[in-house]
This record gives structure tokens, sequence and C-alpha cells, in this order.
């Protein structure tokens, strides 16, 4: 078990600091559980406010023990009520409170019809997208924790290329895959930032099962049925076949996330060179994402290199496409940068992307 070092989190919550001033922001409430994490090093019930001067404190509902074992921070206190959360944070701020940033892209209105009567006058706004901000590029601390994950994904890859077989149901497959991971340390599910972006960690579909569906990507699967329609069903794998598996590591709460095709036997002439063609759109994507270049500049060009192969009107799902080819990822699977049209956000070293 890794907790995060104090320097880490010392060094994050500074960065966040020097964004609220530039935003003239009193001071930032962090409740989401992916931000609380990697503020604070600790998910339990809390709400962190770090004021754009002074040191951050985190006010613990339940449970204290463990927040004052897993967190680095220096100021953590028990909160028995939220009434008393204005003061504490105006005991914390070097300067009188005006305004407090929230992560409105995910707090759910009902809470936040509760926070603006609790802090009133203080205006609320919407600090997400500095939150965001500061985790789209990755420490060294981070990139570490990446590459084990990255190792422990291909190990379960391994597996599926020994396990495959004709017959064998998709279900049956992700259930092997799954019990895998769990072995090898996965934690078991996959934060998503997105409303309603419900997933299983391992999506296996094969054949005409690699089919379009609700969620945010490319390819969805048949799913066990419409309440959950997504990923495996009880369709047996067969020879000859595209064999999609779409499968995301979590590792000390960070995440790396692959899509292979597999074949049990040899993929049909067109679909062969379809793979030859991603495979190159790829490699043209590495070599040209390079620090300063724009993000929507990568999708511009996989585009481009999709339409002049046969398969342009496939690029990124039939019949309905997504607009995206890359997104960043580590404690959440859809961080920035996005690799999508019309997006200006330069790359920079320490960014990982899928």
């Amino acid at each position: 078990m890794r907790f995060t070092p104090k320097s880490e989190l010392e060094q994050r919550c500074a960065k966040l600091q020097e964004l609220l001033k530039l935003r003239d922001i009193d001071g930032a409430v962090i409740i989401q559980n992916a931000d609380l994490f990697y503020f604070s090093g600790t998910i339990q019930r809390s709400h962190l406010f770090i004021p754009a001067e002074g040191r951050p404190v985190l006010l613990v509902k339940k449970s204290y023990e463990r927040a004052v074992e897993e967190s680095g921070l220096e100021n953590i206190i028990c909160l028995e009520s939220l009434r008393e959360m204005p003061a504490i944070l105006q005991s914390y701020s070097h300067k009188p409170l005006k305004t407090l940033g929230f992560e409105l892209d995910v707090l759910p209105a009902v809470q936040y019809l509760r926070y603006q009567k609790l802090f009133s006058p203080v205006e609320i706004v919407d600090a997400s997208s500095l939150l965001r901000t500061v985790r789209m590029v990755k420490s060294s601390y981070e990139l570490q924790i990446l590459k084990e994950a990255a190792a422990l994904h291909g190990e379960v890859f391994s597996m599926v290329r020994e396990t495959l077989r004709e017959g064998i149901t998709e279900l049956e497959l992700a259930g092997l895959v799954e019990a895998y991971s769990r072995k090898k340390g996965h934690a078991g599910f996959l934060r998503v930032r997105g409303f309603n972006q419900d997933l299983v960690f391992v999506h296996i579909c094969s054949g005409r099962n690699i089919v379009p569906s609700y969620f945010d990507g490319a390819v969805g699967g048949k799913g066990v049925g419409p309440s959950f329609a997504q990923g495996a069903c009880e369709k047996p794998i067969a020879k000859n076949e595209p064999v999609l598996v779409d499968y995301g590591f979590v590792h000390e709460g960070y995440m790396v996330d692959q899509t292979r095709i597999f074949c049990i036997g040899e993929l049909p002439g067109h679909l062969s060179r379809a793979q030859e063609v991603a495979l190159d759109i790829m490699e043209k994507m590495k070599k040209a994402a390079k620090p300063g270049v724009a993000s929507g500049k990568i999708y511009d060009l996989a585009r481009q290199a999709a339409e002049e192969s046969p398969f342009g009107k496939h690029f990124m799902g039939f019949p309905e496409p997504v607009a995206f080819v890359g997104h960043g990822i580590g404690i959440e699977l859809d961080e920035l940068p996005v690799f999508a049209h019309g997006f200006e956000t330069p790359l920079e070293e320490g960014m990982v992307i899928a």
C-alpha cells in the first residue's frame, strides 16, 4: 500500500493556489473522490479547503483515523456539522472569503444549492477546470505508478492470449480476465468523471458484437441487456473473427487503458488491412505528439490519415463515430487533454494519453 508523499501533495496544492490567484478565487473546496485523492491522498468523507494563500485543511466527517493515516497534509480536523464550515474556512484564509471554487462539473445540483445557502453571501464559482489542469501534467511520482500499472496491464493481455479459445463466451473470458486482474491487485473499478458514464473495467466483444453503444467510446459491445448495454455478452467466440479487448488496469489509484485486437486463426483480408491502417495512424500520432503542439492537431492528423485510406467512414466508430481519438488518463479515465478537433491545449512533457 502506497501513501502519497507529503511533498507531492504540497506541490499539487501550490500549483492550484497559483491558478486560484490568477482567477481571483479566494479558495477551492474539494469534495469529489478523484480530486480529493489527488490533493489530499485520501478519499475518506471530507471537504478539502485549499485557500489561495495559506495552508490547506482537510475537514473530515468519516473516518478521521483513516484520513490521518492516509493523508500527508498537516491540517486535518474533525467536522461535526456543515454549519461549522464557513467559520473554519475563514480561519484558514489569509483574507476575507468573497469567492469559493467548487467542482461544479460533478457536484449535484441539490448539494450546490445547499452550499450556496450555507456560504451566502460568498459567491460560488466553478473551479473544476483549474483542478483538471493541475492534474493534467503528471509528476515523476505519478509516472512511476503508471509504468507499474502498464507492466501489470501487459501481463493481463498475455493471459488473454493464452486463455482465448474457440467456443469460449465473451462473458466467460471477461470473467477470467477480471479474476486474474484482481489477483494482480486491480482495484476492481474505473473512475470516470463524465455523467452517467458507468463502465466495467473489461470490455470484450467479438465479430458483429463490436458495435457502438450509448457511452462515449468508439465501440461498446452488446452487454448483458438493455439495463447495461456495453461489454461482453453470452456470444461464443468463433474462429477468424476480431476479438476486441478494451481494458483499463487500476494500480495504486492510477489507471492505464489499452484496446487490443485478438483473433483465433486469421482475420479476413479487409479487416487485416484495417488493422494495419490503425497501427499506421497510431504511429503518426506518436511522432506528431510533441511539446507545444495543440491537442486538436493530433486528431486532425489522425482523421486525415483515416480519410486517405479505404476506411475513412469507419474512423472512430461506424455509423456513429465519437469526436475524439485520445484522452488524458490517470486517476480518472477521462482526463485532459483531449485529442479532438478544435482543442488548443498545448501538449506538455508529463502528459499521459490513451
